[in-house]
């Protein structure tokens, strides 16, 4: 079997294309046809765990997800994630193998990155039916042409029809469009098969002529008007959607910091579905004002970041607020930041060799080479204030990190426990108050009874009853998404059309 494919690439950043690839996922498998999605490179903070251990792009498991499949690492084969100065660790299926400048990459690793491209795209063709492509960017920077591993490059290969996808939202979607058929080669121009503009508000009438406009300027058919979707509920792939999520007329107030490499940030968006709750992701120190709990999330560069909290304020303001009674919440680089010291011996994270943590935890972190990526399942060992009645209860989460976390005083918080492996691991700490807590284990707050067990303790503590409505079920809720998302897309897109470019 060799899959049909579709790519769909775009005028610039954050334009759509994720959700779109997702979207023609979702539609082309609701069709009984065998689908995955696939981005042979891709640079993001958010990322995702497969259930063997491998590191991708959270956007390619979403999209794995409205295919309805489990998420490989050949479905992104490469990741870049961004650190400090100017270098990104790079992750080829799976496993990270160095960090490296953008010219180190281009000039040194760009044959192997192809290498592993090219063979997960084989096997995910000779797997399906259909592959739909993300690329990345946009293919008309020009100053990137002769390294282009990720749009043209790959559509050619492929031999993928293209669709590409303009942002109305925020203007200049028509001169985008021009302007990136202008600089693409004209035999790359052949590939593009159809525009899509997305993200239109108003009305539909009014936009006609300048769809025509396009049409006989460009040569290339509009294949859809994607209407501007509020609160679609799918996650985004690197960059938070808005800085404020949930319910507005919220009793509870949990803040987020925007740590400047903020990572995984989506473990917090099922805080945000529950009633009563709002989440604000911020930077600056004096929005932590009226915050019921504070987060301190995932980062890829995590002593930077304390150093950025440190420079602005934030750590006698938490400090403050912890005093005073606001619980303190640390995920993986913010677990590692609560602690009293972290150690870099190697200079992995900094030039620094030892760095003073919040102290807020009776912890120290030791960096190392070692990169631990794996999907758990974990329990708590003992009770918690803020998670009372949770001991024992069993849930999923996954672990990405380098370094290791040693308790100095107390006894661990957490047992966490990875596929077929003898025994358990410990994890996670809480301060003697018990109203600071940290743990490497992402999506904590997926599950349910620990969600719904943080929320009534902040209530309690403002004197609220608790939350006795039913939550969604997070399977559930996703689902309804994707085929909400599925739908919209069937009516704006000329869906028709777009599987005849596929040739099914």
């Amino acid at each position: 079997m060799v899959a049909k494919t579709i790519m769909v690439q775009g005028t610039a950043s954050h334009v759509g294309k994720s959700l779109l690839v997702a979207g023609l996922c979702r539609i082309l498998v609701n069709e009984g046809i065998k689908v995955a999605p696939y981005k042979s490179q891709n640079m993001a903070l958010n990322s995702f765990v497969t259930k063997d251990g491998g590191e991708i792009g959270r956007a390619q498991a979403v999209q794995a997800q409205a295919a309805r499949v489990e998420p490989t690492v050949d479905m992104n084969p490469i990741l870049l994630k961004p650190k400090r100065d100017y270098k990104s660790q790079v992750i080829v299926h799976g496993k990270p193998v160095g960090d490296m400048t953008a010219q180190e990459y281009h000039k040194k690793f760009r044959d192997e990155a192809w290498k592993a491209m090219m063979a997960s795209l084989q096997k995910i063709k000779s797997e399906y039916d259909v592959v739909v492509i993300e690329g990345a960017g946009s293919p008309a920077e020009v100053n990137l042409r002769d390294f282009d591993i990720v749009n043209m490059a790959i559509a050619k290969v492929a031999e993928a029809p293209v669709l590409l996808v303009a942002d109305i939202d925020k203007g200049g979607a028509l001169a985008s469009i021009v302007g990136t058929l202008n600089l693409i080669e004209p035999e790359e121009r052949e590939f593009i098969m159809g525009l899509v503009i997305n993200k239109f508000r108003g009305d539909r009438e009014l936009l006609e002529p300048a769809l025509d406009f396009l049409e006989t300027d460009t040569g290339k058919p509009v294949l859809g008007v994607i209407p501007y979707v509020r609160d679609l509920g799918i996650q985004e792939e690197d960059s938070i959607p808005v800085l404020e999520m949930g319910d507005k007329t919220a009793e509870i107030n949990i803040v987020v910091i925007r740590l400047p490499h903020i990572s995984n940030f989506t473990d917090f968006d099922y805080l945000a579905r529950e009633s009563g709750v709002k989440i604000r992701y911020v930077s600056l120190e004096s929005e932590l004002k009226n915050a019921d709990a504070v987060i301190i999330p995932g980062s890829k560069s995590t002593v930077g970041d304390l150093m950025w909290l440190r420079a602005n304020g934030f750590v006698e303001k938490i400090k403050e607020l912890n005093n005073s009674g606001v619980p303190v919440i640390g995920i993986c680089g913010g677990y590692q930041m609560l602690g009293e010291k972290l150690y870099d011996p190697e200079g992995l994270e900094s030039k620094h060799k030892e760095i003073e943590g919040l102290g807020l935890l009776p912890t120290v972190t030791y960096f190392s080479r070692e990169k631990i990526t794996k999907q758990v399942e974990a329990h708590f060992v003992r009770p918690l204030k803020l998670f009372q009645g949770m001991e024992r209860d069993k849930f999923d989460g996954y672990e990405i990190h380098s370094g290791k976390t040693k308790l100095l005083r107390g006894t661990p918080v957490l047992s966490i426990r990875h596929g077929v492996q003898k025994g358990n691991i410990d994890d996670g700490a809480v301060s003697s108050s018990e109203l600071v807590f940290g743990t490497y284990i992402h999506d904590l707050f997926v599950n349910e009874n620990i969600r719904r067990a943080f929320i009534n303790n902040l209530r309690a503590k403002k004197k609220l009853l608790p939350l006795k409505t039913e939550s969604v079920d997070n399977n559930e809720f996703r689902e309804k998404n994707f085929e909400c998302w599925a739908r919209v897309l069937s009516e704006s897109l000329e869906i028709k059309k777009i599987f005849e470019l596929v040739g099914i």
